[in-house]
C-alpha cells in the first residue's frame, strides 16, 4: 500500500467547498491506497477529468448526451396521494425515468466519455443491484467501446433482470463467486483485472468511493441530480425543508446533497440499509455502525470486526449491500451538515407497497429505504415539505420480490400448522 499522493488541484477548484484537498482526502477520509502500478494511472485520471471538467467542449457534449439520450432534465413529481397519507407534501425526484432506469446513468455517461477522451481500449466496471452495469453497458454501446462487467453470484441471481438487459447491451458478464459473492466481492475482482492492464483499462467506478479522484468524479457527475432538483423545487413554490437519499456508497445521495449544501435551511439526511437489526452481518449501514478503515482504496467507515477484518452486510436491497461509503458523506456527517440514520428491511418493503399503491409508481428497494426514511421524517414534522431522490425503478427488484412473499407465505403456513397441531 502506499499512502496519498498531491493532487493536480484542477479539479478541487471545480468543486463546492475546495473538497478534496490536494491529497484526495475529505477532512479525515479518502485517500489514495493502491498498488504502485495504478499510482501513475491515478495520476493521469485526475489531470484528465479536471481538464476534462474545464472543457467546454467536453461539457457540452456530455450535456447533449445527457438531454438527448439520458433524457435530463428528469422530472420533480409532486405526490398528494402519499403526502396526503403521510401529512406532509411530498416531490420525487424521478432519477428512475432516465435511460435505463436509474441515476446510475449519469455517471457512467460522463466516465464513458472520459475513457475515450484517454484512449482506452476497454471498460471495467462491477455492480450491485445491476444497475450500473446495465448504465455501464449503455453508454459503452453508445461510444463503442467494449464493457466487462463483475457482479456477484448473489446479485446474479436476485437482479437477474439486469443481467439480461447487459448482456444485451453487448456486455460481458462475469459472475464473482470469491468472498461474500455481493457487490464488495466484484469490486474486488474489478480491481484485479484492472491492475493487469492498467494502460489499456478503463475502471469505470459506480459510485462515489474508491481512490481519489473516483470519489470527487463520481460527485461532479451526479450533482445534476441536485442542481436540477434545486431549480425545480424553486418552480414548484419553494425550497423543501428536508431533502432525502439513501446511501450505500452513496453516489445518488451526493449527488442530491450537492444542490442544497449551501442552503443551511434545508435538512439533509441519508438513508441507510438497517437490514434485520443491528449486530453485524445484519445490516449495510456503514456510517450508523461502522469504524475507520481502509477498503477499495479508500480510508473511511467500514462495518468491520475488532481485527480490521471486514464483516458481510446484509440488506434486502443488492444495490445497498456494501460495507463501506464515500468519503464525502463521512466528512459531511461529522460536520453535522448531513444527518445518517437507517431504516429496516420491512420499512423499506412496506414504503415500496405504500407508493406503488398510493400513485402508481415502482421504486427500486434502495429508493424504498429513502422512502421509509422520509415517511419517518412526516411523522416527526407533520406538514413538512420532503423532497425524496426516487434514484431507480424497481421492475429489477420484482423477481427477488417474489421469492420474498413465497418465503413468507410458506413461513405463515408453516406458523398455522404449528398452532393447529397445539391446539
Amino acid at each position: 500500500m502506499t499512502p496519498p499522493v498531491a493532487r493536480s488541484g484542477l479539479l478541487d477548484a471545480l468543486l463546492t467547498g475546495n473538497l478534496p484537498d490536494p491529497r484526495g482526502r475529505y477532512g479525515a477520509y479518502g485517500g489514495r491506497f493502491v498498488p504502485e502500478l495504478l499510482m501513475p494511472v491515478l495520476d493521469r485520471l485526475d489531470r484528465e477529468a479536471g481538464a476534462a471538467f474545464a472543457d467546454p467542449v467536453f461539457r457540452t457534449t456530455l450535456d447533449q448526451e445527457l438531454g438527448a439520450y439520458v433524457g435530463r432534465p428528469t422530472p420533480l413529481t409532486p405526490v398528494p396521494r402519499l403526502g396526503e397519507a403521510w401529512g406532509a407534501t411530498v416531490l420525487l425526484k424521478r432519477e428512475d425515468l432516465a435511460h435505463t432506469g436509474a441515476h446510475k446513468i449519469n455517471n457512467a455517461m460522463g466516465q464513458v466519455l472520459l475513457a475515450r477522451r484517454l484512449g482506452a481500449e476497454r471498460v471495467i466496471a462491477e455492480t450491485g443491484a445491476g444497475q450500473h452495469g446495465v448504465a455501464t453497458a449503455a453508454a459503452c454501446a453508445r461510444v463503442g467501446l467494449p464493457c466487462t462487467v463483475y457482479m456477484g453470484v448473489v446479485d446474479v441471481e436476485r437482479q437477474s433482470p439486469n443481467v439480461d438487459r447487459m448482456r444485451r447491451l453487448g456486455a460481458e458478464v462475469v459472475a464473482v463467486r470469491t468472498g461474500d459473492a455481493t457487490l464488495r466481492a466484484a469490486i474486488d475482482e474489478a480491481i484485479r483485472a484492472w491492475v493487469s492492464d492498467p494502460e489499456g483499462s478503463f475502471y469505470l467506478l459506480g459510485s462515489a468511493v474508491g481512490p481519489a479522484p473516483y470519489p470527487a468524479i463520481v460527485a461532479e457527475l451526479q450533482r445534476v441530480i441536485g442542481d436540477e432538483a434545486r431549480r425545480q423545487a424553486l418552480a414548484l413554490g419553494g425550497l423543501p425543508e428536508v431533502a432525502v437519499a439513501c446511501v450505500g456508497g452513496g453516489s445518488n445521495a451526493i449527488g442530491l446533497f450537492k444542490g442544497f449544501l449551501d442552503d443551511t435551511a434545508v435538512e439533509l439526511v441519508g438513508i441507510e440499509a438497517g437490514g434485520r437489526g443491528t449486530a453485524p452481518g445484519e445490516h449495510a449501514a456503514t456510517l450508523c455502525h461502522g469504524t475507520p478503515g481502509v477498503l477499495h482504496g479508500c480510508y473511511g467507515p467500514l462495518i468491520q470486526d475488532e481485527h480490521g477484518q471486514v464483516v458481510e452486510t446484509h440488506s434486502v436491497s443488492a444495490g445497498l449491500d456494501y460495507p463501506g461509503v464515500g468519503p464525502e458523506h463521512a466528512l459531511r456527517r461529522d460536520l453535522g451538515r448531513v444527518r445518517y440514520t437507517a431504516v429496516s428491511d420491512d420499512e423499506a418493503l412496506a414504503a415500496f407497497d405504500e407508493l406503488c399503491r398510493l400513485e402508481g409508481i415502482i421504486p427500486a428497494l434502495e429508493s424504498s429505504h429513502a422512502l421509509a426514511g422520509a415517511r419517518r421524517i412526516a411523522q416527526q414534522r407533520p406538514g413538512a415539505r420532503i423532497l425524496v431522490n426516487l434514484s431507480g425503478r424497481g421492475d429489477k427488484d420484482l423477481p427477488s420480490l417474489r421469492v420474498l412473499s413465497q418465503q413468507k407465505l410458506a413461513k405463515q403456513k408453516l406458523s398455522q400448522q404449528g398452532a393447529g397441531g397445539v391446539a
